[in-house]
Order: C-alpha cells, then sequence, then structure tokens
C-alpha cells in the first residue's frame, strides 16, 4: 500500500507562533481519514500542506508521491481537489453554477476566454448531479444557500478526477437539514471504492460521514492520536484535545460526543 501523503516532522512557523509542530502523518490509498480538533489546532494549516499550497518551516511533505519544495506545485496541485472556505470566498458572484464546476479543469475560479471540450461539460453535469444540484446549473453562485454553495464547490472539487479530495470544514454555518444532506452525500463519496482518498475536516464529531476509516487528533498544533477511528475517537482522547470532560457515542454509523455530567 503506497502513501498518499507523507508528513514528516511537519513544522509551520509564524513568528512568534507555532502553528504545526513536529506533525508526523501518513495516509494510504483506500483510506478516508477525518482531522478533528478545536479550533486553532492546526487543522486548515495542515490541509494547505497537503493540498501544495504551503510548504512546511521545518520537516518534509510528500504529496502523492512528490515533494514539496522539489516539485512544480502547478503541476502537482490538479490532482489534488480541495474544497474551502477561502477558495469559495474567490469565486465570482455571478458566475453561474455549471462554470463554478467547468472552471475547475483549468484551475481558474471565473470563466474567461477558456475552450472546454464537451467531455468538460458533460463531466460537470454529472457532478452537479451527483451532488443534487444539476438543476441549479445555470444559477449564479452568489445567489446559492449555503448548502447548495457546498455541495457545488465539493463538485467542483472532484472536476479534475484527483486521486487525493481535501475538505475543510465542509458543514461549517449549515443548518442542521443541510449538515445531513451534505454528510449523506459524503458518506455515499466514501463508500465508492472509486472515490479518491478523502481527507476531511472539522471540529464536530457529528459531522463525520459512515464510511470514513482513520482518524488524526490534533491538539494545540502536534498530534494528539491518530489511526483506525474506532481506536482514536475515545472519551479519553477527545476530552483530553478538547480540554474538557465529553462523552463519546457510536450508533447508526455516526458519532456523537457532549459533555460529560458529574
Amino acid at each position: 500500500m503506497s502513501a498518499v501523503l507523507d508528513l514528516k516532522g511537519v513544522t509551520v512557523r509564524r513568528h512568534p507562533k507555532t502553528i504545526l509542530d513536529a506533525v508526523d502523518w501518513q495516509v494510504n490509498e483506500g483510506e478516508r481519514w477525518v482531522v478533528l480538533g478545536r479550533n486553532g489546532a492546526g487543522k486548515t494549516t495542515l490541509l494547505q500542506i497537503a493540498s501544495g499550497r504551503m510548504h512546511p518551516t521545518a520537516g518534509t511533505a510528500d504529496v502523492l508521491g512528490e515533494r514539496l519544495g522539489r516539485v512544480d506545485v502547478f503541476e502537482l496541485r490538479p490532482r489534488v481537489g480541495l474544497a474551502s472556505a477561502a477558495l469559495a470566498d474567490r469565486i465570482p458572484a455571478d458566475e453561474t453554477v455549471r462554470d463554478v464546476v467547468l472552471t475547475a479543469a483549468y484551475g481558474v475560479t471565473g470563466r474567461w476566454r477558456e475552450a472546454y471540450e464537451d467531455f468538460d461539460t458533460e463531466r460537470a453535469g454529472d457532478l452537479l448531479a451527483a451532488f443534487g444540484v444539476d438543476h441549479l446549473a445555470d444559477r449564479t453562485f452568489g445567489t446559492l444557500s449555503e448548502g447548495e454553495r457546498k455541495r457545488t464547490q465539493i463538485a467542483r472539487a472532484l472536476m479534475t478526477d484527483p486521486e487525493l479530495l481535501l475538505l475543510d470544514e465542509p458543514a461549517a454555518g449549515l443548518d442542521l437539514g443541510g449538515r445531513e444532506e451534505l454528510v449523506g452525500a459524503l458518506a455515499e463519496l466514501a463508500g465508492d471504492p472509486a472515490s479518491p482518498v478523502l481527507v476531511l475536516v472539522t471540529h464536530h464529531v457529528e459531522e463525520i460521514p459512515p464510511g470514513f476509516t482513520h482518524l488524526l487528533l490534533l491538539k494545540d498544533g502536534a498530534v494528539h492520536s491518530a489511526g483506525p477511528i474506532r481506536e482514536v475517537l475515545t472519551s479519553d482522547n477527545l476530552s483530553d484535545a478538547f480540554g474538557l470532560p465529553l462523552l463519546v457515542a457510536h450508533g447508526g454509523g455516526r458519532w456523537m460526543a457532549r459533555a460529560a455530567r458529574p
């Protein structure tokens, strides 16, 4: 089994703060990972490293067999799908939903003079349909609800048929109905053997879809624990990482956490 991500001693410093502290993390083919931690634990920075959009201050980061610092990141990035709030903010509000997905083929966030093949247009339509937003193809991105925007972003992230898909808090800002629709869509994606390796960042265990296999738990920029999700996502580990007594439960394929009561 080959490593899709292999981070060794990865450290990111923004003086005077250390954002990531000597992180060792390996993600292999076929795995579906959750990265969990409280606000400020370093989750988003870790995904910036994994997507080739940031280089570590120290340590080594191999992404899809290529070492950051030695590879042309503009050739690497199309192999990595990314959905994040920072990327969504760069999408023009007047861009049609179809073009939001389609333009990922060129790695741009606004259609200009690019020429697309019929195959590209068909793939964009298929991806929109897969996430239940194909009926919105002619709407503009700025008119969508938050849930519709999230699903459109994930469809966009899959446009280049990536080998690695990174999702940075995809359920943030959604109401209960929107969250559950998105969790269902991600569960289907996780259960498809043809899907790319998945990494989902969150700080809510309730947002972990069924089918995710591994968990990386961060605390203060360092690895608290990592491994198979049932071994790592325990009451003791979560309590220590979040700094308060918590009880973790699992049922119906979903995870839950609540404060422990005396």
